[in-house]
């Protein structure tokens, strides 16, 4: 089942043209530190497949935590939401394939496809996040995933028929491994009623940084004790509450610092640091140098 999460927190992926709706996005970050965020948390109505190149991550998926190293997939379904850390002091490298399930409209009147293939696409059936952790068999699969990029990247002629013909069959050999189980039960709603608040305190955090706001100021917006709040808050963000305030303070310093003339203290004011000495150690915490080494 397609959970509805907030509109605000949509993010809208674009995707090569009308009658291929496919995408490869390429993700490099060769300075990212441990604790460093590696990808937004933001949801989309398409299929995300995200393969790690190099570096150790942690991506939470729908509120569950997935560590990853090089050679490790994970299948983010239609309309889950997603974030990423990364995981230690190294670069990290990985790439994301990303599609509608409207890529395989014309084969509405195969019933094979209907059968192994369409309840995936249609969200009625989920395919695990890391599907190699329960049938290791999946791991040679992946490597048509390795050719969609191949064919994706040198782009000759009709490489959209075989980057849809190696996803349809990624996803028909995958169905084989969890289609018969998945049938006889399907998986179980996972989401609590609070977690659209949540949603929606996040997007508020995203755009109100500046402002000061307590755990209990936000646990009362969501309607939860603050012990049971920052549980919760953990658990869906992987941050604890401070530390993502924090966060993304330091992320919106660091593109004014780079972007910008304004001084270290305007700056600090901006994002919500009145002390500029405590701005400045908050900086070293998170990225690793003083706001004033950063801009050189």
């Amino acid at each position: 089942m397609l959970m509805a999460y907030p509109k605000e927190l949509w993010e809208e992926t674009r995707l090569v043209e009308k009658s291929y709706p496919f995408q490869l996005f390429d993700n490099h970050h060769p300075h990212s530190r441990r604790g460093e965020n590696i990808m937004h948390l933001h949801w989309h109505e398409h299929f995300e497949i995200i393969m790690i190149r190099e570096g150790i991550a942690i991506f939470h998926i729908d509120s569950v935590p997935f560590e990853v190293g090089p050679g490790d997939v994970l299948f983010v379904p239609s309309g889950g939401l997603h974030v990423g850390y990364n995981r230690g002091d190294a670069p990290v490298h990985f790439q994301s394939v990303v599609f509608n399930s409207s890529l395989f409209s014309g084969w509405a009147h195969d019933a094979v496809h209907m059968q192994f293939v369409a309840p995936y696409l249609e969200g009625q059936l989920r395919f695990p996040v890391k599907p190699d952790e329960l049938h290791s068999i999946c791991r040679e699969h992946y490597e048509l995933l390795y050719r969609i990029v191949e064919e994706f990247q040198a782009k000759e002629p009709a490489y959209q028929l075989m980057v849809k013909s190696h996803l349809h069959l990624l996803f028909t050999l995958l169905s084989r491994a969890f289609l018969p189980q998945r049938l006889a039960s399907r998986p179980k709603e996972q989401y609590s009623a609070s977690t659209s608040r949540f949603k929606t305190l996040i997007h508020y955090l995203d755009h109100h940084y500046m402002d000061k706001i307590t755990v209990e100021q936000a646990a009362r917006q969501v309607n939860l004790n603050p012990y049971h709040f920052c549980k919760t808050f953990k658990k869906l963000t992987g941050r604890t509450f401070i530390e993502y305030v924090n966060m993304r303070r330091i992320n919106e310093a660091e593109r004014l610092l780079r972007e910008s003339d304004l001084t270290i203290t305007e700056i600090a004011g901006l994002v919500g640091c009145d002390n500029p000495n405590y701005f400045t150690k908050l900086f070293k915490q998170y990225k690793g140098m003083t706001p004033r080494a950063f801009r050189g």
